[in-house]
């Protein structure tokens, strides 16, 4: 599949995937004769959970210490976007932990922010 096809076929363009395959989360794709990138079936399994896993909040870094294990994540039946699914306690685990404490500080920042401003709301009201 060429490809414009792939990009579309995963939602994204086809710069998107340059991209990738030029940050390591894809391997170099096959190419025909006349040199253009020829996707396979495996290539775009690869590409859904990459994409998936951005829209998770996971960033290009974070995905690039488990690219290796991105197409197991790909075949792996079990949800397939949960990089410690693949082999528990290495790398992705990690991953995910980390970005999981990350969500949390942002959590109880916005927490203390919202709080101050209801806070500060009620003062002027009254």
């Amino acid at each position: 599949m060429r490809i414009g096809d792939a990009a579309a076929a995963v939602g994204t363009t086809p710069r998107a995937l340059r991209f990738y395959e030029q940050r390591g989360l894809l391997p170099p794709p096959h190419r025909t004769p006349s040199g253009q990138r020829d996707y396979t079936p495996t290539d775009l399994a690869v590409l859904r959970v990459v994409r998936e896993l951005l829209a998770l909040g996971l960033t290009v870094e974070d995905l690039h210490t488990i690219a290796d294990r991105l197409p197991l994540l790909a075949t792996t039946p079990q949800r397939p976007c949960d990089p410690a699914a693949a082999e528990p306690g290495v790398a992705g685990a990690t991953v995910v932990d980390r970005r999981i404490a990350a969500l949390d500080a942002d959590i109880a920042r916005l927490t203390r922010l919202r709080d101050g401003l209801r806070e500060a709301a009620g003062r002027t009201r009254t």
